[in-house]
């Protein structure tokens, strides 16, 4: 029986989960975790149509959480995405919901790192194993963990995985594991093949679409005619116009990226890029520093972007139009997260590509004239923090309340000033407000964090 009250405290989930959800600020269910909590937390398989950013990690994480049998140390759940970032941000944002109990482990498996530690951590037993199919099949083909505890599959994003060419390792992992299980697949569009897919991998499931993920009231869509040449003037126009903070600006390929950032670095602006020339210490660190808001504008392909999700993105750019319409549905996602209002500006150089996006989403649209656009000269966009590296992370057991502590008892710098704190394995990164980044910087170089010194440096 569906639920129609949007209250965490009216699921059947216990009491102590529904006030960690509350301390993390969930304090209604989005429309996704309305209409799929109820099924899944009956043990039901779902398939649901979901973009990142609707609130749908913690509508499958409730429903693995409140079903783990925590004094059972065998893996029970297994969770595939698409990307390293994906996973990691599921991965951290069920350990924050797992709060409400005390010893869950998660583990994350993704390419990209260092294969030996992952088969370690194995031996030691998890609960639920989040990773990329690549990654997680190579350890079952090996044996590195045991598949037949699981009881339930979640497929994240399942449409990009197939996108990604995932579709034969995705088939091959469902082969390891126990067919009496419940099976959770979330995916921004249904193409073809995640129907076929669905209908191999799933048993009799309960189809969840909420409302157009997309909506013009909640993501207002602006179409420019723009020519080549004149595109960095244009994007330039458009930050000044729109006085947006949080931008991301998507380019077809790496070089345009590259060249892009080049040319507003040209023009005074502070720019980040991600595309996969970038490793993976790179790009850990690229999205810290722009989730941090320690940069204004990222400028991304889009396989360097799958998974993102940053809140508070308030304008996207599409330098150049993809060559996948699907794929402009996921980027115009990046805004607007779980119903809060967004824009997103499209430079168009390609009237055929144009006519088949406009096509594809079954709207007539008005082409503007980027000459037309209000230019204020006056606004800059600028980033409110500037981020401090601090050599020691989760390894040297640094955590954030020690960093909190430093700041703020050692050196003196008001909690209101000190923005996001990300530990990492071997390296932390915190945000600091401008004007307070030297006191700070000087502060956490001379002196101690837990009672060590670390090497610090401004990013």
């Amino acid at each position: 029986m569906q639920n129609t009250n949007n209250k965490f405290n009216q699921l059947k989930i216990p009491s102590t989960m529904v006030d960690t959800l509350s301390s993390l600020n969930y304090t209604e269910m989005t429309p996704i975790q309305a209409k799929s909590l109820p099924f899944i937390l009956e043990g039901r398989d779902v398939i649901a149509k979901a973009k990142t950013g609707s609130g749908k990690t913690a509508a499958f994480g409730i429903g693995v959480l409140n079903k783990l049998n925590v004094k059972r140390f065998r893996i029970q759940t297994l969770i595939l995405c698409p990307t390293r970032e994906l996973a990691d941000q599921v991965a951290s944002e069920l350990r924050r919901i797992a709060r409400f109990t005390h010893n869950i482990k998660i583990l994350t498996l993704c390419g990209g790192v260092p294969y030996n530690p992952q088969m370690h951590s194995l031996s030691h037993q998890a609960h639920i194993i989040v990773g990329t199919p690549g990654r997680i099949l190579k350890h079952l083909k090996e044996d590195n963990f045991t598949p037949e505890h699981i009881e339930t599959l979640v497929l994240d994003e399942a449409d990009r995985m197939l996108d990604m060419g995932f579709s034969d390792d995705i088939n091959e992992i469902i082969s390891f594991i126990p067919k009496n299980r419940q099976t959770l697949l979330f995916s921004a569009t249904f193409p073809e093949d995640i129907e076929s897919l669905s209908r191999d991998i799933l048993n009799n499931p309960q189809t969840i679409e909420v409302e157009s993920t997309h909506e013009q009231s909640i993501i207002q869509q602006d179409f420019y005619k723009v020519e080549e040449y004149k595109k960095v003037n244009a994007v330039q126009k458009i930050l000044n116009h729109s006085q947006a903070s949080c931008v991301v600006i998507f380019c077809n390929t790496k070089i345009a990226c590259n060249e892009l950032a080049d040319d507003l670095y040209d023009a005074g602006l502070s720019t980040l890029v991600l595309h996969s020339d970038l490793d993976q210490r790179e790009r850990n660190e690229t999205l810290v520093l722009f989730a941090n808001k320690s940069y204004p504008i990222l400028i991304a392909t889009d396989v360097a972007a799958r998974g993102l999700d940053i809140k508070d993105i308030d304008l996207v750019i599409n330098y150049d139009l993809p060559h996948d319409n699907e794929v402009y549905i996921h980027r115009i996602g990046r805004t607007a997260r779980a119903g809060a209002k967004g824009r997103a500006v499209n430079l168009v150089t390609n009237e055929i590509q144009f006519d088949e996006l406009q096509e594809y989403l079954g709207t007539d649209i008005v082409e503007k004239e980027i000459d037309d656009l209000d230019n204020d000269k006056k606004y800059t966009i600028k980033s409110k923090y500037s981020t401090i590296f601090i050599n020691g992370g989760k390894k040297s057991k640094v955590r954030a309340g020690d960093i909190l502590g430093a700041l703020t008892a050692g050196v003196g710098i008001d909690k209101s000033d000190i923005g996001k704190i990300d530990i990492l394995d071997l390296c932390s990164y915190v945000a600091v407000k401008k004007g307070v980044e030297k006191k700070a910087f000087d502060g956490l170089a001379n002196g101690k964090i837990k009672g060590k010194y670390f090497r610090v440096f401004l990013k």
